[in-house]
This record gives structure tokens, sequence and C-alpha cells, in this order.
């Protein structure tokens, strides 16, 4: 089963920000269908990408001053905030609680995410270097 479809998230424009999408998507694919040693693993991977992912991100909203950085660092903050709470219950063996983010959370939160605040920051970014 795929959680994401690749093809139903539109791409950006930016290649740092499609770039990151494609490996996000990759790797809930992957928790789908891993077994629970390998979702911890994959689980922690997600996690460290995510982290890595909101950073790279938040330097192109302050490159270019992008005007609605506060809102969407606020988002970041957040996702990340829940990342952290379902990665210490993987941790702890809880691996349904991280198998329900993955499945529940997720899928609509990130096509949503990207079809408005990222794809809104691209556009701004693409005007910005004009």
């Amino acid at each position: 089963m795929t959680l994401i479809d690749e093809a139903k998230i539109s791409a950006t424009g930016n290649d740092v920000i499609d770039d990151d999408h494609v490996e996000f998507i990759q790797l809930v694919n992957q928790l789908e269908k891993a077994d629970n040693p390998e979702f911890a693993q994959l689980f922690r991977l997600l996690h460290e990408h995510v982290v890595a992912h909101f950073e790279r991100e938040n330097q192109l909203m302050a490159q270019c001053g992008f005007p609605a950085e506060s809102e969407h660092k606020s988002e970041h903050q957040r996702v990340l905030s829940e990342f952290k709470q379902f990665q210490s219950r993987v941790h702890k063996g809880l691996v349904g609680f991280g198998r329900a983010f993955v499945r529940e959370r997720l899928p609509g939160w990130f096509a949503v995410h990207v079809a408005t605040m990222d794809s809104v920051l691209a556009s701004y970014i693409r005007q910005y270097q004009a």
C-alpha cells in the first residue's frame, strides 16, 4: 500500500523543496511496509529528515525575506513537536502509536502543507530571484 502517491503531490518548482518532498514521500511509504524493528529505524530516519528538511526551508525563507516566515516556521515547530512525541513512543517500543501517526496524520498534513505553505514559498522565491 502507498500512503502518499507522489504523482498526486504537485511539484513546487523549487528543486531544494521538491527533492525534500520526494525523500519524505519515499520514507513515509517505506514505513507503511516495514515490520516493527525496521519501522523504529525508519521512523528515526524520517524524523531526522524532517528536521533537516524544515531547516532548509527555514533558511530559504530567511534568505528571501518571506513575509509569511513566522507562520510557516510555526507550522514546522508544531509538526516537529508531534514527531518528537511519537519518536519517544516508538523508541519505547510503542510502534502502534507511530504507525497511527504515519498512516492517519502525515499523508493529509503533507498534502495540505505542500499545496499551501510550500507552494506559496516556492512562488515567492521565484519572484524574489527574478
